[in-house]
């Protein structure tokens, strides 16, 4: 059984939920999100309360049940908080710029690296931070990841993108003999 499954989804004020054709959209002041609901599960809209509950007895339904709980719950918190990943550039000469929709990276290849920002996603960059904020936790997410991996960060001097935040191991590097 699913914890977080069973416990529902309070609707904070201002935010509405639809379930039409096996479609969830969920309407707030930072956006709209929709999602397609599997067979699978059952989502109920009432008062204010999104429930789901699993629509059969299988191990994939019983997987899908918390899955798509978690979906609605971070569907409610994007339209109303919005989600953020930060990302911090390390190297010198390293830096990143946006021009319009796109970001530019000049991360010491030979040619700087477009990335045409997704669909809701903006950004900002202030001298070595990226700060990427959506409503829709699953496309900043991956936009992020995507950026890092432009120049992940190397293990002898930490140089590259990383999250803000994030530890990197260091190696010792070779030994004076």
């Amino acid at each position: 059984m699913s914890r977080l499954g069973k416990q529902p989804v309070a609707l904070p004020n201002g935010v509405e939920a639809t379930l039409a054709d096996s479609v969830l959209t969920v309407k707030g002041p930072k956006g709209t999100l929709t999602r397609t609901v599997h067979k699978d599960v059952n989502i109920t809209i009432d008062n204010g309360v999104v429930s789901v509950a699993p629509a059969a007895e299988t191990d994939e339904a019983r997987a899908l049940w918390g899955t798509f709980a978690a979906h609605v719950r971070n569907m409610v918190t994007g339209v109303t908080e919005g989600f953020t990943k930060v990302l911090e550039i390390e190297g010198v000469g390293y830096r990143a710029e946006l021009r319009g929709n796109t970001l530019v990276l000049s991360m010491g290849f030979s040619h700087p690296v477009e990335m045409e920002l997704p669909e809701g996603v903006a950004a900002t960059v202030e001298k070595n931070v990226i700060t990427l904020t959506a409503a829709d936790k699953e496309v900043v997410g991956q936009f992020a990841a995507n950026v890092r991996k432009v120049k992940k960060p190397e293990p002898y001097k930490g140089k590259g993108i990383r999250y803000q935040g994030e530890y990197i191991i260091r190696k010792q590097g070779k030994k004076a003999v």
